[in-house]
C-alpha cells in the first residue's frame, strides 16, 4: 500500500472524531498524544447515549425487557472482544476498568496464591509501572524474586539476555507487547516458547500493540493478555483481561460481591463460573457496550490497513525528526514498531518544549511516561513523546516538525 492511497484512511475517518475540529489556542488541534488515550468517534459516543437514554438497566438482574435488553448489548460486546483477539471463548474475557486493574487482578489471584520464595519473575527494563508494581507486591509478600530483561544496543528486547535469566525457578514472564516509551514491538512467540520450555507462564501488557495491530491470542501462545480500551477508541474505565479458560477456572476470585456468586450462605459462598467469577458488582455496562462499539469502528477500517498506515506515517516521522538539530531519538528507529517517538533536545526540558508546542495547537507528552526505571537505564529524567493513530496525517506531522524546530532554535537563542 503506498502513500497516496493509505491516506486516504486519515481523510475517510477524521469527521468521525468531532473533537479532532477543535481549535487550540486558535490553533487547529493536532493531537499526538495516542499512546496516553485515544479520541473517541462518534460511533462510541453514540453508543454511550443509547444505552442511557433507550435501556438503562443493570445486567444479569432482571426478566424485564430493559435488563435483558442490556444484558444482550453488554455480553454481546464480550463477544466482540473475544473475536478481535481470536480468543477460543467469550468466556476468557474478563472486564475490568482498565489494564492496571487486569494486571493486579492476576498478581493477586494467581501470583499471591501461587508463587513461593525463592521463585522468579522476569520483566523488562521497560515496563510501564502498571506491569511492574503489582509484581513487587508479589515478590515482597511471597518471597519471589524479580529479574528484569535488558536492551540491545538499538534499544530492543534482548532475547540472549531473557534467555540467559530463564531458569528453572522461573515461574512467570510479564512483558510488553509494544513499549510505550521505546516504541520496540517485542517478540512475544519466542518469549513464550522460550518461557513455557521452563514451565513458566506468560502475561503480556498489549495497551499499545491492540489498538494498533491485528492480535490473536492462539498464535501469540500466552497465558494473559491485557488491554484498555481508552487507548483504542473506546471510554476510560473499561479494559479487559483475556486468559486460558483452565487456567482462570484455577484462579480463586480477585473481588467479592454480587455478580461473581452461585449461592450464598452465612458462613460460606461458592462462585459463579468464569468470566462472571471475576467481575464482582454492578459493572461499567455502558463502558463495556461502548468498547464493543469501538472494536466494531475499528474493524470497520481493519487492523491490518491501520498497521499498514501506521508504519508509513511512522517512517516518515522519523525521517522528519532526523532533520532536526539537537534531536535524540529513543529506541528502533527503522523497521516495525509503534506510532510513536520518543525523544529529547539538548539541553531543553521536555516539559518546555511540550508548553510551547502546545501554544502551536500540539499536544505531545512530556515527562517519564510511567516508565521511570527504563528513563534511569537510558539516562535521562524524562523525554517528549508524540505518538500517533490512524487519524493523524502527513500533514500535521509537518507542522509538528516546523513548530518543533521554531522551539528549537527559540531555546537555542535563550541559552547562547
Amino acid at each position: 500500500m503506498t502513500i497516496a492511497s493509505s491516506r486516504s484512511l486519515a481523510d475517510l475517518c477524521r469527521a468521525d472524531f468531532p473533537i479532532l475540529a477543535q481549535r487550540v489556542h486558535d490553533r487547529p488541534l493536532i493531537y499526538f498524544d495516542n499512546a496516553a488515550t485515544s479520541q473517541k468517534p462518534l460511533a462510541v459516543l453514540n453508543a454511550l447515549e443509547t444505552y442511557y437514554r433507550c435501556y438503562n438497566a443493570n445486567v444479569h438482574r432482571g426478566v424485564h425487557t430493559l435488563s435483558a435488553q442490556a444484558t444482550t448489548a453488554y455480553e454481546g460486546a464480550r463477544e466482540t472482544v473475544a473475536r478481535f483477539i481470536n480468543a477460543s471463548s467469550a468466556a476468557e474475557v474478563i472486564y475490568t476498568r482498565n489494564a492496571s486493574e487486569a494486571i493486579n487482578l492476576v498478581a493477586r489471584s494467581w501470583g499471591m496464591t501461587t508463587l513461593e520464595a525463592g521463585d522468579e519473575i522476569i520483566l523488562s527494563v521497560m515496563e510501564h509501572h502498571s506491569n511492574l508494581i503489582p509484581w513487587q507486591f508479589v515478590a515482597q509478600q511471597t518471597g519471589a524474586c524479580l529479574k528484569f530483561v535488558e536492551l540491545t544496543p538499538e534499544q530492543t528486547f534482548d532475547l540472549a539476555h531473557y534467555e540467559e535469566l530463564l531458569s528453572d525457578r522461573t515461574r512467570l514472564v510479564a512483558v510488553a507487547h509494544v513499549s510505550n516509551t521505546l516504541g520496540c514491538l517485542n517478540p512475544i512467540p519466542d518469549i513464550v516458547r522460550l518461557a513455557h520450555a521452563k514451565g513458566a507462564r506468560v502475561l503480556v501488557d498489549a495497551c499499545q500493540s491492540v489498538p494498533h495491530l491485528p492480535i490473536d491470542v492462539q498464535q501469540l501462545g500466552c497465558d494473559w493478555l491485557v488491554a484498555s480500551g481508552h487507548k483504542m477508541c473506546a471510554p476510560t474505565g473499561i479494559g479487559f483481561l483475556w486468559g486460558r479458560a483452565e487456567l482462570l477456572r484455577q484462579m480463586p476470585p480477585f473481588l467479592g460481591g454480587g455478580e461473581m456468586i452461585a449461592d450464598v450462605f452465612l458462613d460460606h459462598a461458592t462462585y459463579a463460573d468464569i468470566p462472571h467469577k471475576f467481575e464482582a458488582g454492578t459493572p461499567a455496562i455502558a463502558e463495556a457496550i461502548a468498547l464493543g462499539a469501538a472494536i466494531d469502528y475499528l474493524n470497520q477500517w481493519g487492523m491490518e490497513r491501520i498497521h499498514a498506515y501506521e508504519q508509513e506515517l511512522t517512517a516518515y516521522l522519523f525521517e522528519r525528526l532526523q532533520t532536526l538539530p539537537s534531536v535524540t531519538l529513543y529506541g528502533p528507529t527503522a523497521g516495525e514498531r509503534a506510532a510513536l517517538a520518543s525523544f529529547t533536545v539538548a539541553e531543553v526540558h521536555p516539559h518546555d518544549l511540550s508548553t510551547i508546542l502546545d501554544q502551536a495547537g500540539i499536544a505531545i507528552r512530556a515527562g517519564h511516561h510511567c516508565t521511570q526505571p527504563l528513563h534511569r537505564y537510558l539516562g535521562v529524567q524524562s523525554t517528549a513523546r508524540a505518538s500517533l493513530y490512524f487519524y493523524n496525517t502527513r500533514e500535521e506531522i509537518d507542522q509538528f516538525i516546523v513548530a518543533l524546530g521554531e522551539a528549537i532554535d527559540f531555546f537555542r537563542e535563550v541559552f547562547a
